[in-house]
């Protein structure tokens, strides 16, 4: 689950090609409101154009959860360049407006390519939303192959049946359709303030994997066919934040990420300050000490963190440390499951 941003584009292109292969991108375009359809159409085709440009040779999903009837709108003109035409897979889901799902509909039709179908259980699951399912199906071209997409959101601490509602999702949802591929996507990864990381090293629990395993040891038939998904190395709802490219200002902080088979670790570097550099080589260097450091043959982001803790490359900012986080969080996941 990826925002169609520059700094997650970037994580994509730096992974290995044995890597990218294992990974099927979820790419989510944020939401715009209130831009014209002319300037929208002029945004969206460059968005569109630098994922299609990544993912040349490879499929993935492409959604927008978020968008206006005016984003539904253009998006519904640009399908065919990008969907029919091109590599990306249009996502729908039983929520969305009745354009919407009519266009990913037809466009998957005419291109003869999968559809993800997107059900979001944020909370408890509602065996309502079954029906929604089955009614959106119905309405499938009977060619179309459907990819199962169980979009649990933010499973924090705060979600401790997460699991369970999970497989009460699944035990509804997967008997309804010869599902192509069917997903559990989450995101464990927390908002983060600037006290918690006063102390140095800060370590969050990951929740969602967490939970994924309660999943895979629950003995159910189906668990051989599903496939793990998560929202990277940022929250759940930054894929809902409307792009300020004119904004002035900032934090003068932010943090490095890294991931572990536990715990997500986090470390403060600095954006704004007259020590930046050595405080952020210091932090770089933390990580780069712990004993679960892959080494930076893994891939760039150990290496970049490695060459940063030794003073080799520039220290970053914002950009470069999502672009990092989350090219070492994807690496290790799909080694993970690799070996599994």
């Amino acid at each position: 689950m990826l925002p169609v941003r520059p700094h997650a584009v970037e994580s994509y292109r730096w992974l290995r090609p044995t890597d990218q292969r294992d990974i099927a991108p979820l790419w989510n375009l944020p939401p715009r409101p209130g831009v014209a359809a002319p300037a929208l159409a002029a945004t969206l085709r460059k968005e569109l154009g630098s994922v299609s440009h990544v993912q040349r040779h490879s499929a993935a999903w492409i959604d927008a959860p978020f968008a206006d009837e005016t984003q539904v709108a253009v998006l519904a003109d640009l399908m065919d360049e990008y969907c029919v035409f091109g590599t990306l897979q249009p996502v729908t889901g039983p929520d969305r407006s009745p354009l919407q799902q009519t266009t990913s509909l037809e466009a998957a039709a005419r291109g003869g390519s999968p559809i993800g179908l997107r059900v979001r259980v944020p909370g408890e699951w509602e065996a309502s939303a079954a029906e929604g399912v089955r009614s959106l199906m119905a309405r499938a071209d009977p060619g179309v192959r459907v990819d199962l997409l169980l979009d649990m959101g933010g499973v924090l601490a705060d979600r401790p049946d997460a699991g369970k509602e999970a497989l009460r999702a699944l035990d509804a949802l997967v008997p309804l359709a010869p599902w192509r591929s069917a997903s559990v996507l989450s995101g464990g990864f927390p908002s983060v303030r600037g006290e918690m990381l006063d102390q140095g090293l800060f370590e969050a629990p990951r929740w969602d994997w967490a939970m994924w395993h309660e999943i895979v040891h629950s003995q159910r038939s189906y668990v051989r066919l599903l496939s793990y998904g998560d929202y990277g190395t940022q929250p759940v709802d930054a894929i809902a934040q409307v792009p300020q490219p004119d904004r002035k200002g900032g934090p003068d902080w932010g943090f490095l990420r890294y991931t572990t088979e536990q715990v997500f670790v986090l470390a403060k570097v600095m954006h704004s300050d007259d020590d930046k550099t050595a405080f952020n080589r210091a932090a770089a260097r933390r990580i780069v000490g712990l004993s679960d450091f892959r080494g930076p043959t893994t891939s760039a982001g150990e290496s970049w963190l490695r060459d940063c803790a030794q003073g080799d490359v520039n220290t970053g900012a914002f950009q470069k440390w999502l672009s990092v986080g989350n090219v070492q969080h994807l690496t290790y996941v799909a080694h993970t499951m690799r070996s599994r």
